[in-house]
């Protein structure tokens, strides 16, 4: 199963920011939450998320300005919550890049039913990334990414990446492994996954990613 919907929060309120987290993490969501824009900004960069939720009256660099910037680099859903319920204000956000806009105060059913609608609306393109803390892969592209850097793989330790980010923290042993990745699950030739387990760790640059579990296999996380 593919990891779950990793969503941003950006309010430079603590209790709501909290508040939000704690409900986006019993939906089912990995969430994480940022204080202001500059520091949301450089943790999209770091790890791109599936979702943002941003409030738009924040100190330094304001929603709107945060909701541009997101917007240029890509098409991440936007969720923007205010306290302004104007028509002008919903429309300023809307033109800025936001995909939806939530007034505050909000029933947080309400504002689950909107970021679900949201994931939705991207689950094709979605579909074709695959995704785990800093690393990204397309798989219509063939590419990896760890944050801004490539990574080059070969066919074989893309396709060991792909099933590893597939079933995430989950323990796959040499067979499983054996035949997802080279079709046949013979265990005299179980030493390749080790080999190919190598490669993976030295070309991601991050050898805690794909954990050794003793006498079993393999698991990413």
């Amino acid at each position: 199963m593919a990891d779950r919907a990793y969503v941003l929060v950006v309010d430079d309120d603590a209790r709501i920011a909290a508040a939000l987290r704690r409900a986006l993490t019993y939906e089912g969501f990995e969430a994480e939450s940022a204080p202001d824009g500059e520091n949301a900004l450089r943790r999209a960069a770091e790890r791109p998320p599936d979702l943002v939720i941003l409030d738009v009256l924040m100190p330094g660099l304001d929603g709107i300005e945060v909701c541009r910037r997101l917007r240029a680099a890509g098409d991440v859903p936007i969720l923007m919550l205010t306290a302004k319920d104007g028509t002008a204000d919903r429309v300023r956000g809307l033109d800025s890049g936001a995909d939806d806009y939530l007034v505050k105060p909000f029933a947080y059913e309400e504002l689950m039913a909107r970021v679900r609608a949201l994931l939705r609306r991207q689950a094709p393109a979605a579909r074709k990334q695959l995704r785990h803390q800093d690393l990204v892969a397309d798989v219509a592209a063939h590419e990896v990414h760890r944050g801004r850097r490539a990574v080059e793989l070969s066919h074989r330790e893309f396709e060991l990446l792909r099933l590893f980010l597939l079933n995430p923290r989950r323990v796959l042993n040499r067979e499983q492994i054996l035949d997802a990745v080279w079709g046949f699950d013979s265990g005299a030739a179980s030493n390749v996954v080790d080999v190919y387990v190598g490669y993976l760790r030295r070309k991601l640059g991050r050898p805690e990613l794909i954990r050794t579990v003793r006498g079993v296999g393999y698991r990413l996380g």
